[in-house]
């Protein structure tokens, strides 16, 4: 894997602060609003911008040895698994029998992946960079999982979608990767050209329950 090249696309330095740079979402809040949680919101939505998103593909053996020598983590011990570390800021979340996506804090993703190709050396795999192409919703609280049923085809009752499960899965006319990290919380994983129409859908759906979005 010495032919491998990496690009840092961060501005560093005295240039740092000279691009201005807005999550997918930012357009959105201001031309659909942003609604305050008020006494009676059942959920709450919000995005998590910014953060490190790699796609992982390989034999699974190789790969979960460079992850627990880069990160502490394994590799879902199942199809359809999602784990997290203990701090719940790095997740690694199966997506078929050879891909996995891996989430980590903005900023932390470069120098993840430089550590996972030294690691994994010769090995056969590839890792690719989607942090800009993507973005992460969380939708939080005792209605959450209805406003889902509203919009995704995948039946998410807690006896088939239990904490710590994900999928890739119809959401209105829309794809999203649907993930559990707990009881209340949900995650949605959500392609750049899809953000908006994903946020205007949520606050419509979740209209009824007083959603309030954070930002």
């Amino acid at each position: 894997m010495s032919n491998a090249q990496q690009f840092d696309t961060r501005l560093v330095g005295e240039h740092a602060g000279e691009i201005a740079v807005e999550s997918p979402l930012a357009y959105s809040m201001h031309r659909s609003g942003a609604p305050k949680a008020k006494a009676d919101t059942t959920v709450t939505l919000r995005e998590r911008a910014f953060l490190g998103h790699l796609t992982l593909r390989g034999g699974a053996i190789v790969l979960d040895e460079a992850l627990r020598d880069v990160l502490g983590m394994s590799l879902p011990g199942e199809p359809l698994g999602l784990v997290q570390d203990e701090a719940g800021e790095r997740s690694i979340q199966w997506m078929s029998p050879d891909e996995w996506l891996l989430i980590v804090p903005g900023g932390e993703e470069f120098d993840v992946e430089r550590r996972l190709r030294e690691a994994l050396g010769d090995a056969h795999f590839a890792i690719s960079n989607v942090s800009g192409g993507q973005t992460l919703l969380e939708l939080e609280g005792e209605a959450a999982r209805e406003v889902l049923m509203k919009s995704v085809a995948y039946d998410v009752h807690p006896r088939h979608f239990p904490v710590g499960k994900g999928v890739t899965t119809v959401f209105a006319k829309a794809s999203v990767i649907l993930r559990r990290p707990s009881e209340e919380r949900w995650e949605l994983v959500v392609r750049r050209s899809f953000a908006d129409y994903t946020y205007r859908w949520l606050l419509d759906a979740g209209e009824e329950f007083g959603v309030g979005v954070e930002r």
